[in-house]
């Protein structure tokens, strides 16, 4: 898709009126969140091990209900950490004092429960900035290195235009990267302060940061090629013709060449800080696509500004942002994750229960390596106590990646179409088998596997040839799209909720039952299962519907 600046908007005009939050969702998009350790604010906001876990598990749980594919954890803090790092101290947002070691690895335990609930995890490394110039942590590093630090105001930085800046952050990337099992680094501040008084022209400065990027590239690169590296560039890459940037932008003010930085190979994703509004928000989010070089970008959205205390946003300046970017084929992230979480003005509902209804996978890194693995050898499946069990045998990968991923897809029909999100069941599995609760009460679906390498790449389906069961016909309720007809209730029913599912059991909305009808309006097409619940949340099927505008 290639815009030319000088039609902004005409284009958008076009886009505002083509949009339909109805539409199929992608099966490749990357929905990620910030999830912030600095002070707790995300987290953790408890002291304790086993709190801590707890936490995190329900924080994820929360993000894998809304089909977030991606987390950005802090993981380096301000010159601190929260894993034990040869390099520098504890992080004080884990044990609530400097240096404390929580007794566990946090970053081990966040990485594998990401996995488990088939999202990412990139390790978001904070590289310029090193904290209060008398914190702990900045000491430490101003022992170490006495000339590298530099004093402004009260915080200290890491000088920019120093060799050893480059060099001792790509140790810390080095690091994180041959330890864990991550799937990306991602810089966040990898630009000079905002304050910092230059002194070299704008082309050498973003010569020197960049410099410091080509760096830490050779360091996660040379150890593992399929661990995405990303950053997070200011929201505005530089003033457009029709429209500026007001003094703030990554390439002139702070000396961020973002844009080089993909077409050059240096990064393989985006996820620019577009915490704006209207013609501060849609021209430059045109330009992040029209200079993509085939990479990927995901652009950040303010989510905070919803808050009443932040700046009081409606919700639809949110939901205008995402349908946009969706349209212009970008991924999407918010800030931060505890805005998301809280459901601020409604986010979290609205993503979850109509934006993002099914899962999605995240872009393969094609210009990495291109080659699928072999597609997964015989499908098996079993039926026992109401548990259906689904196996099959493990694929040839060809990428030397430790090991292969596996995507699980489900549907009525045969065989089962693998490009279809609407599909997906279960994403990024690392073993050969899932377990599946069986509804007597379901038609039974049809199976596919995929294999997929670390970059993406997935290989063709292993179509389950056999379903478990036997068929029955159903009568479909009725809908015009916008509103469902219901059955009449039952008077020995006490059910005060409706509950709307997909075909494979993710609740997809929540209703009150109230009258013969219920509203289905913001829906996407598809087939749906509706049941009734009662008070002691005890559900009973009312039927199937299907939505076809």
């Amino acid at each position: 898709m290639n815009f030319s600046i000088h039609r902004h908007l005409v284009l958008l005009l076009l886009l505002m009126l083509s949009l339909s939050a109805s539409a199929q969702t992608p099966k490749r998009e990357v929905r990620a969140v910030w999830l912030t350790t600095i002070g707790g604010i995300d987290w953790p906001r408890t002291r304790g091990e086993s709190q801590q876990k707890r936490e995190l598990c329900q924080i994820l749980d929360r993000l894998q209900a809304a089909n977030v594919n991606t987390v950005l954890l802090q993981t380096r803090v301000r010159a601190s950490t929260i894993y034990p790092s040869d390099y520098e101290p504890w992080d004080i947002c884990m044990t609530g004092r400097a240096g404390g070691n929580p007794g566990y690895d946090p970053l081990r335990f966040a990485i594998d429960e990401c996995h488990r609930r088939g999202m990412e995890l990139h390790a978001w490394v904070v590289t310029i900035p090193v904290g209060k110039w008398n914190a702990p942590a900045c000491k430490q590093l101003r022992n170490r290195y006495p000339s590298l630090i530099k004093k402004i105001g009260d915080e200290g930085f890491m000088n920019p235009e120093s060799s050893e800046t480059g060099n001792y952050i790509a140790k810390i990337c080095k690091e994180i990267t041959d330890r864990y099992d991550i799937d990306g680094i991602h810089l966040d501040y990898i630009r000079y302060p905002e304050k910092w008084s230059l002194r070299v022209s704008r082309e050498q400065g973003r010569s020197y940061i960049t410099d410091i990027v080509r760096k830490i590239h050779r360091a996660v690169k040379g150890s593992k090629p399929w661990v995405k590296l990303s950053c997070s560039p200011i929201g505005k890459y530089s003033d457009l013709s029709r429209y500026s940037s007001k003094g703030w932008n990554a390439y002139h003010t702070v000396c961020q060449d973002a844009q080089r930085w993909l077409r050059d190979g240096l990064m393989d994703e985006l996820f620019p800080m577009m915490y704006f509004r209207d013609n501060h928000f849609y021209p430059f989010a045109i330009n992040w696509k029209e200079k993509d070089y085939g990479r990927i970008v995901a652009p950040g959205l303010g989510i905070w500004f919803l808050d009443r205390r932040e700046g009081n946003w409606p919700l639809s300046d949110i939901t205008r942002e995402l349908q946009v970017l969706r349209e212009l084929k970008l991924g999407h992230t918010y800030f931060r994750s505890k805005f998301f979480t809280d459901n601020t003005k409604g986010i979290y509902n609205y993503v979850r229960d109509t934006f993002d209804p099914y899962p999605a996978l995240v872009p393969a890194m094609t210009w990495e390596h291109s080659t699928p693995p072999s597609a997964p050898q015989r499908f098996g499946q079993k039926l026992h106590d109401g548990v259906l069990e689904l196996r099959w045998d493990g694929a040839r990968d060809n990428s030397g990646a430790p090991y292969l991923l596996y995507n699980v897809y489900a549907s009525r029909t045969s065989p089962v179409d693998v490009n279809d999100a609407r599909n997906l069941i279960a994403a990024r599995l690392v073993v050969n088998q899932l377990f599946l609760k069986s509804d007597k009460d379901e038609r039974p679906l049809y199976y596919a596997i995929t294999a997929m390498d670390r970059y993406g790449n997935e290989s063709a389906p292993l179509q389950s040839n056999a379903i478990v069961g036997g068929s029955r016909h159903i009568a479909l309720l009725q809908n015009d799209g916008r509103r469902l007809t219901l059955p009449a209730k039952d008077p020995g029913l006490d059910a005060s909720v409706i509950i709307i599912e997909s075909m494979v059991g993710k609740e997809v909305a929540r209703k009150p039952y109230m009258g013969d009808y219920v509203d289905i309006s913001r829906l996407p097409e598809g087939m749906y299962v509706v049941r009734a619940q009662t008070r002691r949340k005890v559900t009973h099927r009312l039927g199937e519907f299907i939505i076809k505008r």
